[in-house]
């Protein structure tokens, strides 16, 4: 291996007395895969492809150590010795593939969700977290007394499923940063107003720990910095760590940033594509700086091993996370170790299958990766949905046919991808042009590398209609038809008002090569958004950055409601800073010359806009299934399949999951989701 960063990487590293086989670990991150608060099969699973990909170490997702913090049966928790049997599952499934696992212990404090278990949320005082939510409850001493002990508990239970270590979370805003911050905790008594008093409950905890799992390794997480006024910063936090440390065997600290708060803070938690690789590497490498002997983990959009090999070559961090791109890839480390780096998946860091589901209580998966949380149901539903080899085309080259594509190849069918435009990857190519998208393209450049590696016979430049694909047609002869043909945007015409574009005219527009950027959306651009998602939102922050004065007008009584909240603090902070307005619960209705009506849509008032030099049009987009329309059902036809926006317009995220479906399994997306389903029934029942 010829990189010494990856070299250095994958050697053995000693942390809490114990051999990690190399410098590589897996974050604790939310999965939603829990059942009454335990681990379940698919966490088994889940983890045990990610140590037979070569990870070192795993840290678990944040095991809540008490009911006050369970939010939603989902999450882990450990509340009774009634969990061990299952968190023992998952440490042995870990420890056959030679990695170690350490359980993180958290109480999340003021935004535990108490809806589920019909309890008020925990806090150092009475104040939400953020505006609308449910004002907590103010724990008196006695409350404080039961958290120390859940923790103690906690890491007995741990110790006595088969961890090799636990990591207590001090970090993100959770109860226990909650009592470090000045910003959360403003108490009068001996929980709080001193720096010594503020970090009293984390020294009871800690203390409560080492007494109940005396010989198990301990470590910590911490935010280096609350971005927030009169919040922690790096001093701060790197203070209270040397008072940690020493009293304390502490093994490692592990360095994130962030609170939970209703603000861009929480944003960086998750930091997306606009945020660039490795935005926050500083911070581990001054916790390293200031304690050279303590082994410091670094983590958050480190995008590669190649990547996060640099801060371990450059003496910021002894080892590095990656928590997104391993839920992409479960085998980076082993396909690297195997000369096979070129065959990785790659995050996008767009947020989308992580993040934005665990928002909606749904299980984690992954754009790049439809398979996560799953993984052992596909392999057995992939043996047993085993046809006969078959001569199969695909009609439309963008995410939804290259992976259609690909896994019907993959299962033993001879392929044929044809797609009319010049080059293969659809709207994404488009999409990724904007900047500030551009990781989107890895999806496509990635597939684009795996569909000739796996030998499927690809066709630019070439339109396909009906006839083509009936008897005695240029594509005679084929026993399956995987249509892909995408969506088109909607343009609602003004024709008395300014110059209306659509979606993909404008961006178009802003990406070109020549970058000549028409004048009139540097001028004052309306955009109206229907959809509520990333297409306008890029759109809308790319105008902006090129000078024009942006009015963002809605029916929704939110903006961009289906980007999660995690992106869109951090979307709404750049949006007000480029001086974007926005105009909720409004219709655009009339336009003449540069005056531009709204509608208000509760009450029916309407305001004018002036000065309007252009309008974009960021209507639902229609799904383009003329093709399917002719052959479904046709006496004559091979049989057809429609996936992607073809079949509803959505996202990737939905277009990938289809192809996958249907190149795996030759038959609907609904009926192949409904054998997975029935395959995976064991994923959600508790061990």
């Amino acid at each position: 291996m010829k990189n010494a960063g990856i070299e250095q990487l994958i050697e053995p590293f000693r942390i809490g007395g114990l051999d990690v086989r190399n410098r590589v670990f897996v974050p604790g991150h939310t999965t939603n895969f829990g059942h009454a608060n335990h681990p379940t099969r698919r966490h088994v699973h889940y983890h045990a492809e990610r140590a037979r990909g070569g990870v070192g170490l795993i840290i678990t997702e944040a095991v809540r150590v008490h009911p006050t913090s369970a939010g939603r049966h989902i999450s882990l928790g450990c509340f009774d010795d009634t969990s061990v049997p299952a968190y023992a599952a998952v440490t042995e499934a870990v420890h056959a593939h030679g990695a170690l696992v350490f359980a993180q212990l958290m109480h999340a404090g003021r935004q535990a969700n108490g809806d589920a278990t019909r309890t008020a949320a925990w806090a150092p005082m009475d104040v939400p977290w953020a505006s609308g939510a449910a004002i907590p409850h103010a724990m008196g001493p006695s409350d404080i007394g039961v958290v120390v002990g859940a923790f103690g508990e906690a890491a007995r239970r741990m110790g006595g499923a088969g961890f090799d270590g636990v990591e207590i979370h001090l970090g993100h805003g959770h109860l226990l940063q909650q009592f470090l911050s000045p910003f959360t905790n403003q108490r009068t008594d001996r929980y709080g107003g001193s720096e010594e008093n503020r970090l009293r409950l984390v020294r009871e905890v800690l203390e409560r720990v080492r007494e109940r799992a005396p010989d198990l390794p301990l470590g910590i997480r911490v935010s280096a910095d609350e971005f927030l006024p009169g919040g922690l910063g790096p001093a701060e936090v790197m203070a209270a760590v040397g008072v940690l440390r020493a009293e304390h065997p502490i093994a490692y600290v592990h360095v994130s940033h962030s609170a939970y708060h209703g603000s861009s803070s929480l944003a960086t938690q998750m930091a997306d594509m606009s945020f660039g690789h490795a935005p926050f590497r500083h911070h581990a490498a001054q916790f390293k700086r200031a304690f050279p002997d303590l082994p410091v983990l670094a983590v958050c959009r480190l995008d590669s091993l190649a990547e996060a090999a640099v801060l371990v070559e450059e003496g910021e961090a002894d080892l590095v996370g990656l928590a997104r791109p391993h839920i992409a890839d479960p085998h980076l480390v082993r396909k690297t170790l195997d000369g096979r780096a070129h065959e990785i998946r790659s995050c996008l860091a767009c947020n989308q299958g992580c993040v934005g589901r665990l928002e909606a209580s749904l299980p984690i998966s992954c754009v790049v990766n439809p398979e996560v949380g799953a993984e052992r149901e596909w392999i057995a539903v992939r043996s047993a949905a085993r046809t006969p080899a078959r001569r199969v085309v695909v009609v439309g080259g963008g995410p939804a046919g290259m992976e259609a594509a690909l896994s019907a190849r993959r299962a033993g069918h001879e392929v044929t991808l044809v797609e009319a435009g010049d080059h293969l990857g659809g709207q994404i190519v488009r999409a990724g042009s904007v900047p500030g998208r551009e990781r989107l393209t890895l999806m496509t450049d990635e597939l684009a590398r795996d569909i000739i590696r796996a030998g499927v016979t690809v066709r630019t430049g070439e339109s396909v209609n009906a006839a083509d694909l009936l008897p005695g047609g240029r594509h005679d002869g084929f026993e399956g038809v995987i249509l892909a043909t995408g969506s088109l945007p909607r343009r609602r015409e003004l024709p008395l008002g300014p110059e209306v574009f659509d979606l993909w005219q404008a961006i178009h527009a802003l990406s070109g090569k020549d970058r000549d950027t028409p004048s009139a959306l540097r001028g004052t651009v309306v955009i109206r958004d229907d959809g509520g998602d990333w297409p306008a939102a890029s759109l809308t922050e790319c105008l902006a950055r090129e000078g024009a004065a942006v009015h963002l007008v809605t029916p929704a009584a939110a903006l961009f409601p289906r980007i999660t909240t995690y992106s869109r603090l951090g979307l709404t902070q750049r949006l007000g800073a480029l001086g974007v307005k926005v105009r909720p619960l409004r219709t655009v209705v009339d336009a003449v010359g540069d005056r531009v009506t709204l509608k208000d849509t509760l009450n029916g008032d309407t305001e004018e806009l002036h000065g309007v030099t252009a309008i974009v049009d960021a209507g639902l987009p229609t799904a383009a299934d003329d093709l399917y329309r002719v052959l479904d059902g046709h006496p004559d036809a091979p049989p057809v399949l429609v996936v992607g926006d073809a079949n509803a317009p959505r996202t990737a995220l939905e277009a990938i999951y289809e192809g996958r479906m249907a190149g795996t399994f030759l038959s609907s997306a609904a009926s192949g989701a409904g054998t997975l389903a029935t395959a995976g029934a064991t994923a959600v029942t508790a061990h």
